[in-house]
Order: C-alpha cells, then sequence, then structure tokens
C-alpha cells in the first residue's frame, strides 16, 4: 500500500488554508459569473400597488402575461400589500423585532403569489415555494410555461435588521430582484401603479418630473423622501453581477408589460 492510500490525500484548493473574512482572498474571488437561465424575463407584481386593487387591475394583466408567454419565457413574483401594512402596524405596536414581521409579512405575498398561480394555471404556469425555486425552476419551465413564486426573500427571522425603524429592508422588490440576479434574467420588470421614478411624489406634488433612465448611484445621491421600489435594490443593484438593469413599468396601462418585454424603453430604467 502506497503512503497516499495510507494517508489523507490533499487536493490543491484556492482557499483551503485562506480565512475566507481575509479582504484579499475575497478579492480574488472576483471572477465571470455564468448566467443559469439567460432567456427567462422576472416580471413583480405589486401587491399594494396592483394585487389589491383586484379584478380591474389584476385580470387584464393575467390576460397580458399569457398572452405574451409564447414569447417570453416569465416567472412572476407577487409582493405583498396592505395586510402586511396592517400587521406591520399590530407587530410594531406588540414591540415585536425586525426578524418576526419579515416572517408575518411573508405570508401576505405568499397569498398573493397562489392566487396569482390559480389565475395562471389554465395558461400552463405552477406555483413553487421559495425552497424549489432554484432545484425545480429549471426543470418546470421545461415541462410548463411559466411560474409564479412569493416576491418576499425567505430571510423570516435572520432578516438584517434596517438602519432606521423596524420595517424589514429586503421585501418582495428586493426578493423578485435576487431571484432575476441569481439566474442571470434576460429582464427584471417591477409592475406597479405609476409611470416609473419621479424627482418628487407625483401623488402630492403635480409638477414632479419623471425621470426616463438614471443610475442606481444617482438616485441614492438624489435621496429622493418616497420610491416606488424597495431602497435596498438599489444597493443591490450596486452589487450585481448579472441582473444590472431593472425596469418600472405602470401596469394599469394596458398593453405597458408588453412593451416593457419588447424592449421598450417605457417607464423607468435604473441600471448600474
Amino acid at each position: 500500500m502506497s503512503t497516499e492510500q495510507q494517508g489523507a490525500r490533499h487536493v490543491p484548493s484556492l482557499l483551503m488554508r485562506e480565512s475566507l473574512v481575509d479582504k484579499g482572498v475575497i478579492a480574488r474571488t472576483e471572477s465571470p459569473v455564468r448566467a443559469i437561465l439567460p432567456h427567462v424575463n422576472v416580471i413583480k407584481i405589486g401587491g399594494r400597488s396592483i394585487m389589491d386593487r383586484g379584478a380591474s387591475a389584476v385580470l387584464p394583466l393575467v390576460d397580458e402575461i399569457a398572452a405574451n408567454q409564447a414569447r417570453h419565457t416569465q416567472i412572476i413574483g407577487a409582493g405583498a400589500g396592505v395586510r402586511s401594512r396592517h400587521i406591520f402596524a399590530v407587530g410594531l405596536d406588540l414591540g415585536l423585532p425586525t426578524g418576526v414581521l419579515a416572517t408575518l409579512s411573508a405570508k401576505d405575498a405568499a397569498q398573493n403569489a397562489y392566487m396569482l398561480s390559480c389565475l395562471l394555471a389554465r395558461h400552463g404556469f405552477v406555483y413553487l415555494e421559495a425552497p424549489f425555486l432554484v432545484q425545480l425552476l429549471p426543470a418546470m419551465l421545461a415541462a410548463a410555461r411559466g411560474a409564479v413564486f412569493n416576491g418576499t426573500p425567505p430571510y423570516d427571522l435572520w432578516e438584517h435588521p434596517p438602519a432606521i425603524g423596524k420595517i424589514p429592508p429586503h421585501r418582495s422588490d428586493a426578493g423578485s430582484y435576487l431571484v432575476s440576479e441569481v439566474f442571470g434574467a434576460r429582464k427584471m420588470i417591477f409592475v406597479k401603479d405609476v409611470e416609473g421614478l419621479y424627482d418628487a411624489n407625483p401623488a402630492t406634488s403635480p409638477n414632479a418630473k419623471h425621470i426616463p433612465r438614471i443610475s442606481a448611484e444617482e438616485v441614492i445621491a438624489l435621496n429622493l423622501p418616497t420610491l416606488p421600489i424597495d431602497r435596498v435594490v438599489l444597493d443591490l443593484l450596486l452589487r450585481a453581477k448579472l441582473s444590472t438593469e431593472i425596469q418600472i413599468i405602470n401596469g394599469l396601462v394596458s398593453g405597458n408589460l408588453t412593451r416593457a418585454l419588447e424592449g421598450e424603453p417605457i417607464g423607468t430604467i435604473i441600471h448600474k
């Protein structure tokens, strides 16, 4: 028996004797990242902005998603709505921490995702829970026409505490964007009830100016009092490897989703 057979065999590795908190080691891990599903489009449907409006807003959008699926593969992230705002208010009044609020909010988004999956079921869409999204989505898309998922990322009790207040920073916009980044999606489209980003709140400022295209750095520098997406999405964009651009459109206008899927620069495009 050889010495190699008698003892352990050492396999050379870049990180075998390195600390994973060492800055130099971390820097050496920068390398090209492969897109897993570059043909897929991630569509985030707002909870408060779209789902809470009921049939008048949701059903035309469902029809438009179905009409586009033969040409554009779509996976649909659902957001939480007014029910989350209510549970946040109750939880804050009870003194519950951020991680508990995040766990509760995910239930609302899951309900919206399940409703969307029921409406899209006859068009060949399936509902996927978060733990199975990465493992099953590629296989499902080979057999199904699309998928619906809960946009809230499953940090649950491990949600990061925010810099200010206690509202969970990683909500359904962030979770949907992270799915786009992981899969290297063709497009990340946020379907809201506004035309995109403005330099002021258009609901209260009639002279607010629409911003058609802007970088994440510029949006952060503007320090706007309100945004149509989770603020943490801007931070995620700064570190993006694959999903380096997002588009915000008004889903209450028929045809806007189709135009965005076809590459028209409607709404607002925020890029890395």
